[in-house]
């Protein structure tokens, strides 16, 4: 049992938290499925792809065009995992120089507010960019965009977007939560 309690611990020093209800652990483990997948299969393609340039002296025609699809998976998906484990980028000088109390806490809680503002924002237009791909710029199913070589549908990656997006703008408003709740009934920050 002390072994377990150490992993544990080691995990949350490093900004992983595992998934306490079933939304979150089939919502975390999809997108964990996900981003492996990608980067395995990216490391593949563009591996492959040196070694057809390189050693064999041809060329991967149009891999591009798969590697940007992956990636936006990839990267999309592990920013969803990203904002449920609390560990994006933001304003953590607050945390780091700011004394416990009051205005701690109503920091915190503007920046989860802003946060939350900015990516429903891109939310947004991450359905306005989806439903431009998958309807088409006439909003009719005509003229679909495509990739150039493999005719991918554009909104293949574009959904990655919306999806991703969807989810960190859930995980954000859950941190926003929990911060007014301490701003507000008072808390340890």
């Amino acid at each position: 049992m002390k072994k377990q309690n150490n992993i544990v611990e080691i995990e949350e020093s490093v900004g992983f938290k595992r998934p306490s209800n079933i939304f979150d652990k089939i919502v975390i483990n999809s997108f964990s499925l996900v981003t492996f997948s990608m980067s395995i299969l990216l490391t593949i393609l563009i591996s492959l792809a040196t070694f057809t340039r390189y050693i064999l002296k041809g060329d991967l025609y149009g891999y591009e065009e798969w590697v940007k699809l992956l990636a936006f998976w990839l990267y999309f998906s592990g920013a969803a995992i990203g904002a449920f484990n609390g560990t994006h980028v933001s304003a953590d000088l607050v945390q780091s120089y700011v004394p416990d109390g009051k205005l701690k806490r109503f920091l915190v809680f503007l920046k989860d507010l802003v946060t939350v503002g900015v990516t429903g924002l891109f939310v947004w237009y991450g359905y306005d960019f989806f439903m431009f791909g998958f309807r088409g710029p006439l909003g009719t199913g005509v003229a679909i965009p495509m990739t150039t070589i493999w005719r991918i549908p554009l909104w293949t990656s574009y959904l990655a977007v919306f999806l991703g997006l969807i989810f960190m703008l859930y995980y954000f408003s859950v941190y926003l939560f929990k911060s007014a709740k301490e701003l507000f009934l008072g808390g340890s920050k």
